[in-house]
């Protein structure tokens, strides 16, 4: 799979930079970059995004309706909390910052689910398409 990205990295940057010399110091940056393992850790990203991708399918496949609801659900409740806890500071009641913080970042991780999730997948489809 690494050397499939590097084969397609290679003719990509023969495309870009018309240029030899441009084009084979672009070349260097992608083989330094698989040396340095940044090229396994995009191939890991893009393993995990399909695997979250499969667990959203299999959701939805279920005939429980909890099983296809609790994640919209539980962002729902976050976001809620969230909301909660901002307008009582907005109103200068005491709220504890930790819980603020806590929510927020559970909120950002389960948008992230959703919406980066969501991006990857209509990339890989474009792709499959034009092929």
């Amino acid at each position: 799979m690494i050397l499939d990205i590097l084969n397609i990295g290679s003719k990509i940057i023969d495309k870009i930079f018309p240029d030899a010399n441009a084009a084979e110091a672009a070349k260097l940056k992608l083989l330094e970059l698989q040396q340095s393992g940044e090229l396994a850790k995009m191939q890991a990203d893009m393993q995990e995004q399909g695997e979250l991708t499969k667990r959203q399918e299999n959701d939805m496949k279920s005939d429980s309706w909890l099983s296809k609801n609790i994640r919209p659900m539980t962002l729902i409740a976050i976001l809620a909390g969230y909301f909660t806890f901002a307008m009582m500071s907005a109103f200068d009641m005491e709220t504890n910052k930790a819980y603020v913080e806590l929510l927020g970042q559970w909120g950002m991780l389960i948008m992230s689910f959703y919406f980066g999730g969501r991006t990857l997948e209509k990339i890989v489809d474009m792709r499959t398409e034009k092929k």
